[in-house]
């Protein structure tokens, strides 16, 4: 079977990770993976974030938390140790179409190397928020509207 077809049937979403932080060679590979995604007139106008720093981790996942609604202390990351971000231009046509292929790429890519890997949302809203506007600020990323 070709090996791009059996990694489509093969992967599933984790919902329980173990705290082992994977290589930085695989987390590089995997963010390789998603900046060959097809996008909208070929811009590749996504951007891919990677958090490995526990307290940004967790300063992300108690957002999350309350975005979704969950009671506080629950981890919708799911104890992963690294978040990748994928954050779009908002004044790309394309911007979730793009984002979502990004996402594909990135969890193939995941499973590929015998990582597991979900897909969550709320990064939009997340950086909405002025706490994370910052952030972009802080990374100089214009990627949602905000300067």
């Amino acid at each position: 079977m070709n090996e791009i077809i059996k990694a489509m049937k093969e992967r599933r979403s984790i919902r329980k990770f173990k705290p082992d932080m994977p290589k930085k060679e695989d987390i590089d590979q995997i963010i390789e993976a998603g900046l060959y995604a097809a996008s909208g007139k070929g811009e590749q106008a996504a951007a891919i974030i990677a958090v490995t720093k526990k307290e940004l981790r967790n300063q992300l996942s108690s957002l999350n938390c309350k975005i979704g609604g969950w009671d506080e202390g629950f981890d919708p990351f799911y104890g992963a140790p690294v978040i990748l971000i994928v954050l779009g231009r908002k004044d790309w046509p394309t911007h979730v179409y793009d984002g979502s292929l990004v996402m594909g790429n990135l969890m193939l890519e995941a499973h590929s190397l015998g990582l597991g890997s979900i897909w969550i949302h709320r990064a939009k809203e997340e950086f909405e928020t002025q706490e994370y506007g910052l952030l972009l600020r802080k990374w100089a990323l214009k990627v949602i509207g905000r300067a």
